[in-house]
């Protein structure tokens, strides 16, 4: 492994960090979740039973080799790789910020990264424990998990959906809390202490807003055919729909859906099925077609289409970051999302160059807060990305086994 002095590149903002979580955490009180006549005196702000409190984001990625099964956790910030549990003929691996979630035909295996963080809104808790296999989902293939700090939605191919209590999973234990009544139509989304899900009312998706019971509370007046992709940013929810986006928050206790149309019609083929972006962050990619890039500013409600060439995988960082298009040449390539044009472009990084991607194993673009992360399975590496300096290959990291799958979490 292939590692520069600097082996930390968020240390520069750990000082910062440090005096966040010592003083301005202190006083914060109004924006932590759990009522604080439930915390022993002396207990600090922000304390997690079992986990450690760091000054600095706990990154770490997820791997797995779906051929062998073989499944790794490695640590960003030490560089150190651990063994878990084999998870063979995985399919896909999504990731909820902690947990890694493995779906294959036989199940879906939950694994804890041990890694985490927890936004408060002007400040933010970054923790970390240890690695480890939690069990499987009664659910394959085709399942999709959302999660929030209190409950895990998981919906199976069927439209069914089956609520978990999140703090029982972080302790190890898969318990489910209640299944909703009826099917549901893509994924069933907790925001804001409700769940956001579609409902087929005489052939067309309705979105409706459930309680932690799962009773409808609203039904926003809204249309969205075709519902497919989910984000969830600062803004609110946004929800793919066949002629856009929809932008659903809540306000005062009350939700509203916005629509983000297109500026014309979009053939179904280059319509944004599923988004990409940095955790939380309010600007989101998807392909557009087989050469071209969707922009979503959530804050601006407005579609930005990139001209690129053939892409494998996409993501920014928003806020003035570049967009990054993994192309089938085996580079990757940077964008002026105002403009267009092409602002950087690094060496191949992908085994195989123009062949890369185009087997059904094709890599992804993790993108953080200073750092972005490519895959490549065929060369047993994974290349950390320094995407505020020209693209430059900060890291890179030779592995044991094909990373076809990855996932980053303690963002």
């Amino acid at each position: 492994m292939t590692v520069p002095k600097n082996v930390t590149p968020w240390a520069s903002a750990a000082l910062v960090l440090t005096a966040l979580l010592t003083t301005g955490c202190a006083e914060d009180t109004d924006n932590d979740p759990r009522p604080a006549a439930s915390s022993p005196s002396g207990t600090p702000h922000g304390y997690v039973e079992g986990a450690q409190e760091a000054a600095e984001q706990q990154a770490r990625l997820l791997l797995n080799d779906p051929g062998s099964g073989d499944t790794r956790v490695l640590d960003l910030l030490t560089g150190k790789v651990h063994r878990t549990a084999k998870v063979p003929s995985a399919l896909r691996l999504g990731t909820d910020g902690r947990f890694g979630y493995l779906h294959s035909a036989d199940g879906t295996h939950v694994l804890d990264s041990g890694a985490w963080m927890v936004d408060h809104g002007d400040h933010v808790h970054y923790y970390s424990a240890a690695i480890r296999d939690v069990g499987e989902l009664p659910v394959g293939r085709d399942a999709q998990v959302r999660s929030d700090v209190a409950v895990t939605a998981v919906t199976d191919e069927d439209g069914r959906t089956v609520l978990y209590d999140r703090g029982k999973l972080e302790k190890g234990d898969i318990t489910s809390s209640l299944t909703l009544t009826g099917t549901h139509t893509g994924a069933v989304v907790p925001y804001e202490e409700h769940l956001l899900a579609f409902v087929d009312e005489g052939g067309t998706a309705q979105l409706v807003v459930l309680d932690r019971d799962g009773e409808r509370v609203a039904s926003p007046d809204v249309e969205c055919e075709e519902p497919r992709g989910d984000a969830v940013t600062r803004r609110g929810v946004v929800l793919g729909c066949a002629d856009g986006a929809l932008l659903v928050r809540a306000q005062d206790g009350a939700f509203t859906a916005e629509k983000i149309p297109y500026d014309e019609g979009v053939p179904a083929r280059e319509r944004a099925t599923g988004f990409r972006q940095r955790p939380g962050g309010d600007t989101l990619t998807a392909p557009a077609g087989k050469d071209a890039v969707w922009v979503l500013d959530v804050t601006e409600r407005t579609w930005t289409r990139v001209e690129t060439g053939p892409v494998v995988a996409a993501n920014t960082a928003g806020e003035g970051s570049p967009l990054l298009v993994l192309e089938s040449d085996g580079s990757l390539h940077g964008y002026d999302i105002a403009t267009g044009k092409q602002t950087a472009r690094t060496k191949t990084l992908l085994t195989g160059g123009e062949r890369a991607g185009t087997d059904g194993r094709a890599p992804v673009i993790e993108v953080d807060r200073s750092r972005a992360y490519v895959n490549d399975p065929e060369g047993k590496t994974v290349f950390e990305i320094d995407y505020n300096d020209g693209l430059r290959v900060a890291r890179s990291f030779d592995l044991d086994i094909e990373p076809v799958l990855m996932a980053e979490t303690g963002r």
